[in-house]
């Protein structure tokens, strides 16, 4: 069996450390869930068990899954320092990461999609608004565990680094949303594209959920462009914010671009803003992922 077979020794302290973080996490998962129904003032069983509101569902969805991402870079993290510390530790990133992420919802939704009311729409069984909040949640926790990834240590100056190089970059994918608003308007008559998205437009939210995604994954390979300087509070944010930007605007020239040639002869733009095509929009969303995962792979993400 060993000649087929080869594990790495798992040892006693290893899984100590291991159930211990599984459980932290799931505490948290549980926090996450009373948050959720706590600040929307309605049950979330109810919602989904009773009034069965699928929109709620996928924001839901998106919100665990967000924690989840953000707990991934937080697990294991303390391994060998002491239980106790380990578990302060867990918790204290944890809180941190919860915190940081709805601070990245609440900033989409009161500064990108500030003429939408997300969570009346969400009640109301809209999938396209529930869709972008769920991408806006998720791409939120890409970017924060990188820089998690990114620090060094679990002392005040890799919180530091990781709020401000979190806000940062929360920013700038708060521009390009802008950018992309301002493209809808000026290819649809100076049509509003929050309008779009709360009358159903569910070709444009799934397009624009890439968008979210794709942006947030590239952004996130600038972990390994930058070097982490624990007292560098100026370089670190700058060295975000500029390698950000260019690696933003050098997804969304590629995404371009492959569209260009894969749908040649098509107007993919009129098909996805004006005929609601789905499957134009999930082209693009998956060629926003899918180069940002490859451009991740050659600089080592």
């Amino acid at each position: 069996m060993e000649a087929l077979l080869k594990l790495v020794p798992l040892t006693q302290e290893l899984l100590i450390y291991l159930a211990m973080d599984v459980v932290i996490a799931l505490v948290l998962l549980m926090i996450m869930k009373w948050l959720t129904g706590a600040f929307r003032k309605y049950s979330v069983t109810e919602e989904l068990g009773v009034k069965d509101n699928f929109a709620f569902g996928i924001s839901i969805a998106g919100g665990m899954l967000s924690l989840c991402i953000v707990l991934s870079s937080v697990v294991g993290r303390h391994i060998g320092v002491g239980y106790q510390e380990a578990a302060i530790g867990m918790v204290t990133f944890g809180i941190v990461g919860i915190i940081l992420v709805k601070f990245g919802r609440f900033a989409h939704d009161k500064l990108v999609l500030n003429k939408v009311d997300t969570h009346a729409m969400i009640a109301e069984r809209s999938v396209s608004v529930a869709l972008v909040d769920a991408a806006s949640l998720v791409a939120s926790a890409i970017v924060l565990r990188n820089i998690m990834i990114w620090v060094d240590g679990s002392d005040m100056n890799a919180l530091i680094a990781i709020v401000t190089g979190f806000s940062v970059v929360l920013t700038m994918l708060l521009v390009m949303t802008r950018i992309l608003e301002f493209r809808y308007a000026r290819d649809n008559q100076n049509d509003s594209f929050q309008g779009a998205l709360e009358k159903g437009q569910l070709a444009l939210a799934i397009e624009h959920s890439g968008n979210l995604l794709g942006t947030a994954m590239i952004v996130s390979a600038a972990k390994n462009l930058l070097i982490y300087n624990p007292s560098g509070y100026v370089s670190n944010v700058t060295g975000w914010l500029i390698v950000s930007v260019g690696l933003a605007i050098a997804l969304h020239l590629l995404v371009l671009a492959n569209k260009k040639i894969i749908l040649f002869g098509m107007n993919f733009r009129q098909e996805v803003d004006h005929q609601h095509n789905v499957g134009v929009a999930a082209l693009g969303f998956t060629l926003s992922i899918g180069n940002a995962m490859i451009i991740n792979g050659v600089l080592g993400g």
